[in-house]
C-alpha cells in the first residue's frame, strides 16, 4: 500500500490504532486472532489507510492549520476505503488468495479459489454484540445506537445511570440480540471514558464518504481493478494523496472536499446503493432499483 517504514512503524496492541507525532513519525498497530486470519489483515489495512493520510500531508505547510487532516470523518473515509473498497473487494481477493494458500495450505485447499475467499470475507454475520466485529451491513446500526444515546446524554433526556438499560433495549430493537453483561454492552468501547463524545458518527460518515471517493477514483484511474488484483496500489495511493491527503484542511468543510473530489456532497444513497448491489450479487438476490 506504500506505508513508509522509514517514517513510521507497525506494532501489535489489544486494539488497532494509528498515532504519532508528525508525518515523518507515524505509528500504527493491529491485532491478531488465531482462529481468524482476516482480522489482523483488515486491521492492518484499515490503520494503514489512516497512516497514509498522515504521511501524505503537505510538509510545505508543516505546522499550519491547512496541513491538518480535514476532520475525523474524512480520516475514517481513508481507512475504510482501503479496508472495504480495496481489502474486501473481488480484485483484492484474487491478489490475496494465492498468498494465503502458500502460507496456510491446510486452510486454503485446492478445491477453493479467490471467489470463495471473497464470499467468506463478506459474510453478513449473525448480528454481533461487538461493534468492531460487525459486518459492513449491520455496522451502521451500532453507530446509530451510540449516536442516539450520546444525543440524549448531551440534551439531558437520558441520565448516565439509565445507559445500560437503554443500550440493551436498543440492541434488542436494532439487532435482535440480548446483552448479557455491560462489558459486552455499553462498556465495550473506550470512547466515552476517554471523553470522545461525538466520535462514533465519524465511522459511518467515513464509510459513506469512502464509497463516494472510491467511485470517483475508479472513474479516473484506468484498470484500477486489474491493478488491485496484481497488488499494484501506487496509482490509487497517489490519487488519494493528490486529491485528499496533501489538500489537508484547505476546504472549509468535509462536504466541500467531497464536492471537489467527487462532484457532490455526502450522499447516503450512494452508500445504500453500493451495499444493495454488492450483497445482492453475493447472496444471489434479485436486484431492484
Amino acid at each position: 500500500m506504500g506505508f513508509d517504514l522509514n517514517k513510521g512503524r507497525l506494532d501489535v496492541s489489544v486494539h488497532p490504532f494509528t498515532g504519532g507525532a508528525h508525518p515523518t513519525d507515524v505509528r500504527m498497530t493491529t491485532r491478531f486472532k488465531e482462529e481468524d486470519v482476516l482480522e489482523g489483515l483488515t486491521g492492518a489495512i484499515h490503520e494503514t489507510g489512516h497512516a497514509l493520510y498522515e504521511q501524505g500531508r503537505n510538509l510545505d505547510h508543516d505546522g499550519l492549520p491547512v496541513s491538518a487532516a480535514a476532520g475525523m470523518a474524512v480520516h475514517e473515509s481513508q481507512s475504510l476505503l482501503w479496508e472495504r473498497m480495496v481489502g474486501l473487494s473481488e480484485p483484492f481477493a484474487e491478489y490475496l488468495f494465492p498468498k494465503l494458500r502458500a502460507t496456510f495450505p491446510d486452510a486454503f485447499p485446492s478445491d477453493k479459489n479467490s471467489a470463495d475467499l471473497y464470499a467468506a470475507m463478506n459474510v453478513i454475520k449473525s448480528p454481533s454484540l461487538i461493534r468492531v466485529e460487525a459486518d459492513e451491513v449491520t455496522y451502521p446500526l451500532h453507530i446509530i445506537l451510540r449516536f442516539e444515546i450520546e444525543k440524549g446524554l448531551i440534551d439531558g433526556t437520558i441520565q448516565v445511570d439509565d445507559v445500560p438499560k437503554i443500550w440493551n433495549s436498543k440492541m434488542k430493537e436494532f439487532l435482535g440480540v440480548d446483552v448479557e453483561s455491560d462489558d459486552q454492552g455499553c462498556l465495550q468501547d473506550v470512547h466515552w471514558s476517554a471523553g470522545l463524545a461525538g466520535y462514533f458518527p465519524t465511522y459511518s460518515l467515513g464509510a459513506m464518504a469512502a464509497v463516494q471517493i472510491f467511485q470517483a477514483a475508479h472513474a479516473e484511474i484506468p484498470d484500477l481493478d486489474k491493478s488491485i488484483s496484481e497488488g499494484k496500489f501506487q496509482e490509487l495511493r497517489d490519487w488519494l494523496r493528490n486529491k485528499i491527503h496533501q489538500v489537508g484542511s484547505l476546504h472549509p468543510t468535509a462536504d466541500d472536499l467531497l464536492v471537489a473530489v467527487t462532484g457532490k456532497p455526502l450522499d447516503p444513497q450512494t452508500f445504500l446503493q453500493y451495499l444493495h448491489k454488492k450483497y445482492s450479487k453475493l447472496y444471489q438476490l434479485p436486484v431492484t432499483s
